[in-house]
This record gives structure tokens, sequence and C-alpha cells, in this order.
């Protein structure tokens, strides 16, 4: 084992310095003050009714388009336990995050990976697969993807809800990174585009901090009415002590400067690790995102990911995720994902150099 110190290019954790603590720490003062009585107590499984209509108008829907829950890994879990049953089918992209391929295999779903390409899903692919089968829903993450770092295309975005419309089935669109664009223009989301097909889900957890466990959803309100069952039948209500003082630091007008200031963080960090794999590890094939918390890299031919973590962890303290556990159905042998967000530029620089180093030795 090295003595170096452990890396660890694992995890797409927020930087600890970006936590907006003064700002939240006032904020839970003025909620409890508010409205102690109303936060401490049990309450509607939507969430807390000022933050649901703060979400409402911050992204010009009705409140009763908006649900809330202890983070959007959560509100998935609820969306399977709505539109799945045992064997049915859910498609989702190939690469994909790990713990949503986990809440499917949870609900004896029947994961299908759709290949992604450099601007979006493999549209051809897809459609072939929808000539065979139907999946009741498709979770997707078209903003800076987890675990590629792709962005979908216009073009992209419009056939996929397209075909949404014309087969039947929902989306799940999985957006907890959009905010975070550094450079170039937004597209679109796909609930923009077909706000009956599309279920948007947005969490807190990369704009604030992960600890307060926020994020909701928008979408067809019979359909919320439905997904609210659900979630008063597993915890009759979600945090609202959270969700008061979060409010209260929304709406005081904070979260713009506060995205800036990510922006302004992690942009460098970006750069620093394109400009790290440039130098080190040319001969990969990396993804180049304009924004998110990921890019992804593809290990020349005859390298193999688990042969890498293996040397990088005895040899060099680095830790990397497996890259298959990011494939539902085969596929990752080359595939390793790079998480920049949470690391000094140094330590990414340290990083990168390592990893070639456990590459140049398989």
């Amino acid at each position: 084992m090295s003595n170096q110190e452990l890396i660890n290019f694992t995890r797409g954790v927020p930087a600890p310095e970006s936590f907006p603590l003064d700002d939240l720490s006032a904020a839970a003062q003025r909620a409890i003050s508010k409205y102690g009585r109303t936060i401490l107590q049990y309450g509607k499984s939507y969430g807390f009714r000022p933050l649901i209509e703060w979400l409402a108008e911050w992204k010009r829907v009705e409140p009763k388009q908006v649900i809330t829950a202890n983070g959007s890994l959560q509100l998935f879990d609820f969306f399977c336990s709505h539109f799945l049953q045992p064997g049915d089918v859910a498609f989702v992209e190939a690469p994909t995050y790990d713990r949503a391929i986990t809440t499917l295999r949870h609900h004896r779903a029947d994961a299908l990976g759709i290949p992604l390409q450099s601007d979006g899903l493999d549209i051809d692919a897809l459609e072939i697969e929808l000539k065979k089968r139907v999946p009741k829903l498709f979770y997707v993450i078209p903003d800076f993807q987890n675990p590629a770092g792709m962005t979908y295309s216009l073009e992209k975005r419009q056939r996929l809800v397209d075909l949404a419309d014309e087969y039947g089935f929902w989306i799940v669109e999985d957006a907890p990174y959009r905010p975070l664009r550094f450079r170039g223009e937004d597209q679109p989301s796909l609930f923009d585009l077909n706000a009956d097909r599309v279920l948007h889900m947005l969490s807190f957890s990369k704009l604030i901090g992960p600890g307060p466990r926020i994020g909701f959803a928008m979408g067809d309100a019979k359909l919320l009415q439905a997904v609210a069952r659900i979630a008063e039948d597993t915890y009759i209500t979600p945090s609202l002590l959270s969700q008061g003082i979060v409010y209260e630091f929304l709406n005081a007008g904070l979260l713009p400067a506060q995205i800036e200031k990510l922006k302004a963080l992690y942009a460098p960090r970006l750069d620093a690790t394109l400009a790290a794999l440039d130098k080190h590890l040319p001969e990969a094939q990396a993804t180049r995102p304009d924004g998110g918390f990921f890019l992804s890299l593809t290990l020349p031919q005859g390298v193999t990911t688990e042969a890498v973590r293996q040397i990088a962890r005895e040899k060099y303290n680095l830790n990397l995720a497996s890259g298959e556990a990011f494939f539902p159905n085969g596929g990752g042998e080359r595939f390793i994902r790079i998480p920049y967000c949470g690391m000094s530029l140094d330590v990414i620089d340290e990083g990168v150099a390592r990893l070639a180093a456990a590459v140049a030795d398989v």
C-alpha cells in the first residue's frame, strides 16, 4: 500500500467550502421564529406549503404541480412505486446513475440501457427497442449527465419527447446539475418541451448542500396526487424543518448569488481536470462538459477499469468507482467517471497523474 495521502475519485460530493453557512444559520433562526410550530409538527406529504409556492413561482407552474421529498432519489423511488410492477420494463441511459439502477432493481423492474452518444441518446437504438417493448418510464439525465458528463442536443431532446408522445411512456427527467452551466447556452428542459409526458426532478443537494435532503418534482397534478399518497404511506411528511430553513434562504433571494459562487468555484476545477488529462493521459478519450459535477473517459484498448482500479488502490492510494456499475446490462469495462467539484486544483492534478501511472502499469 502506498504511503501517499488517499485521493477519492469515487463520489460526486459538493465542496464543503461551497456551503452557505452564515446565510443558512440566519435562515434557520428566521424559520424557527416564524414557523416553528408548523415545521416541528407533522404536515402534508407534499411538503412545506410556502416552499411549494416559491418553487411553483420559480418554475412557472401551479403549486399543485409540485411535490417535495427527502431528496430526488426518494422521489424517483416513489415514481417507481407508482408506475412499476415486478417484471415491468424501464429504460435508462447506458451509462446512468448507479443508484437509479439499484432503485429499479429494488422494484424488480427490468432495466434496459439505451446507449449514449456525445450529444445524447442513440435515438436509432432507442427506436429499435421501442418497437420491441415500451417502457413504463424512462429515467434520463439530459444536462451534464451523471456519470458521462455529456448534454443532450436540442434535436435529441425534441425527438425523445416526441417518441414519448408516440409510444405513450413517461420520462423522468433528473436535473440536479442543470443550474451549474459554466459556459455555453442552455437547452430547454424536456419538461419545457412536453410537460404532459415529463416528470422533472431537481435537488438542492448540489446547490445548497445535501444535508437538508430536499428534492422536488414538477409534473401532472393528478399523477402527483397519487405520488403524494405513496409518500404519506412511507413517511407521513418530509422534513419540514429542513424545508422551512431552505425556504427562508430562497425567499431572501440568496439562490442566484449562491449559484454564481458555485460556478466560480467549480469551473476552474473542471478546466484543471481536462488540462491534467491532456497532460498525463492524452491517450484516453474524455468527455468535455460545459458544467456539472462529472466527466468520464474511455481507457485505451486492452486496458480495463477493474485492472486500473486495483493497481490505483494498492500502489497509488487512489480510489476509483467501478465502471460497470453504471451500465444495467453489461458494459463499462473501460469506463471511468471522474468527479472534480469536491477537490482542490492540486489534488485534481495529482489524482490524474496517479491514474495515468496506474494505466501505464496495466
